[in-house]
């Protein structure tokens, strides 16, 4: 048992939350009992799980004192980061010095992996995230492309989303060809109106500054001065990823979101997304970054659902797909999350007809 004494004048209110609602989350995530009493904490845990409690809670209080309101959510992310960095310390991650501004609301990454992601974005043309739902692969994405708008960087948003139903047949859809395709892209204006508010975002669109549309119109096109989004990119075919790699012009941007273990195109279709990890893995001026469950920002059950699957997959000896020409598993966790995997050198014979 340890005991903390927090420096005066320090917000607990903000620190330990709505009725003790972070220091909770603080004692199921690292195993310890905290009882606090005005500026006073106790720490009853092993002396590891004391130590970062000690750790996170100091720091939290730093940020708290710097007027910085913390929500639950950043007390998991803080708890997340520990984890996977246990040097780093978390006002680099909590700080607003990589907060994204956009129309509606400011957007700072949750995790390192995030923090990697926005950095790439900022740096080079084209981004692959590749990772599970809810790691904020899009919503991030998003976040930069409005505000790259904002700071008049590019003079156009383009959202695209391959227009595949999600396992099931969805038959005639009434309406004219926007209609129809309209509910493949709802997630993109979800993620929009998001970022700005429903009015301005409806402006936005009918000026054209802003584009939402399927993959297959990509084609033909030559994106200048434009920031470009393609989700859901697991099920985009080969040559339609190919079709849309080589739209972007000019003073362009292109972020590629996907996850691998959620591909719907027909078995016999090559995901582009799984492809173009071995083709362009060596080309500069093109970051793969991956996220894994840890980034996921959603409820804490999708955290551990994804974790789940991952597991019982490995207890069935599913079989990588990846050797197969559709290509349906991420690569090994062994490789670096913000990495591109090692491609395979080609045989010396004729690769005529060998799967990727």
């Amino acid at each position: 048992m340890k005991k903390l004494k927090l420096r005066e004048g320090t917000n607990t209110a903000v620190l330990f939350g709505h009725h003790d609602r972070h220091l909770k989350l603080i004692e199921d995530d690292l195993g310890v009992r905290l009882s606090a009493r005005g500026e006073e904490l106790t720490v009853d845990g092993s002396p590891d799980a004391t130590r970062h409690a000690e750790r996170v809670l100091t720091e939290l209080a730093a940020l708290a004192s710097e007027g910085m309101v913390l929500q639950p959510e950043d007390i998991a992310h803080a708890l997340s980061a520990l984890k996977q960095s246990p040097d780093a310390p978390l006002k680099e991650l909590l700080s607003t010095a990589t907060t994204i501004v956009t129309k509606k609301r400011f957007v700072a990454p949750k995790t390192p992996t995030q923090k990697s992601y926005i950095e790439a974005i900022e740096t080079h043309d084209i981004v692959i995230g590749i990772g599970p739902a809810g790691t904020g692969k899009t919503y991030l994405a998003m976040a930069m492309a409005v505000s790259a708008l904002m700071k008049r960087q590019v003079s156009r948003i383009i959202l695209a989303r391959p227009a595949v139903e999600a396992g099931e047949k969805l038959g005639f859809l009434p309406g004219d060809m926007y209609a129809k395709v309209n509910p493949y892209l709802r997630p993109l204006y979800d993620a929009l109106f998001d970022m700005m508010d429903m009015e301005r975002a409806t402006r936005a669109i009918e000026r054209g500054d802003i584009e939402i549309a399927p993959l297959a119109f990509m084609r033909g096109r030559t994106l200048n001065d434009s920031f470009v989004i393609l989700d859901e990119a697991q099920n985009a075919t080969a040559e339609q990823m190919k079709m849309f790699l080589t739209r972007l012009g000019f003073s362009s941007k292109a972020v590629v979101t996907g996850d691998i273990t959620q591909i719907d195109l027909p078995p016999e279709r090559v995901s582009g997304l799984i492809e173009v990890r071995d083709i362009l893995s060596e080309v500069e001026g093109i970051r793969f970054i991956y996220f894994d469950e840890r980034d996921v920002v959603r409820h804490k059950l999708v955290q551990d659902i994804i974790k789940a699957y991952d597991q019982h997959q490995h207890q069935e000896g599913i079989q990588d797909p990846t050797a197969s020409p559709q290509g349906r598993r991420p690569p090994p966790s062994s490789h670096p999350r913000s990495s591109p995997p090692p491609t395979t050198q080609p045989s010396p014979k004729s690769s005529v007809g060998q799967p990727h």
